[in-house]
């Protein structure tokens, strides 16, 4: 059986992630989509509300797992038994930085393998910092990712709205 991982923070999954774990599918068996807790990026959700995300988007795919790790991702691929670590690539922009990563992951694991899949063209533009801007300010999203994202941006921007409220109203009153 081949499995492999593909790693993220997922911070919202877009449909651009998506459309690469289903050409992931189609190559191979098994497929773990974990979510990287990585403490020097500011995220927007949780790691659990990215896990609830990803296990409500691909719950009709039978072979695809959702996972998260903290640490090293050729640590987490042996401990999932996977052989191989999916990388997205967009643009000629993220190959640089990706290829960089492949050579280190090969260093610290000869036997694990990079694959390199490129998403539809319509989304080589997309990432998960335009769509959380984008819906920051109340732009629609719609059409980069799937409904349950639409969904819980939604709600955080409008948590995230009052709490700026509260804030602006603390200030006020100090003065």
């Amino acid at each position: 059986m081949k499995r492999v991982i593909y790693p993220g923070t997922f911070d919202p999954v877009t449909n651009g992630h998506i459309d690469v774990i289903k050409r992931a599918i189609d190559l191979f068996d098994e497929v773990v989509v974990t979510v990287a807790k990585n403490p020097s990026k500011n995220s927007l959700f949780t790691v659990d509300e990215r896990l609830t995300m990803l296990n409500e988007c691909l719950k009709e795919f039978k072979t695809v797992f959702v996972d998260s790790f903290d640490g090293l991702i050729v640590d987490h691929a042996k401990e999932v038994g996977a052989i191989g670590i999916i990388r997205g690539l967009r643009a000629i922009s993220d190959f640089e930085y990706e290829f960089q990563m492949a050579l280190m992951n090969r260093k610290l694991d000869e036997n694990l393998r990079t694959i390199f899949l490129m998403p539809h063209e319509k989304y080589t533009y997309l990432n998960s910092t335009i769509v959380r801007n984008l819906s920051q300010f109340d732009g629609d999203v719609s059409d980069f990712v799937p409904p349950i994202v639409v969904k819980m941006l939604e709600e955080k921007n409008k948590i995230n709205f009052q709490n700026g409220a509260e804030k602006k109203q603390e200030i006020r009153e100090d003065f």
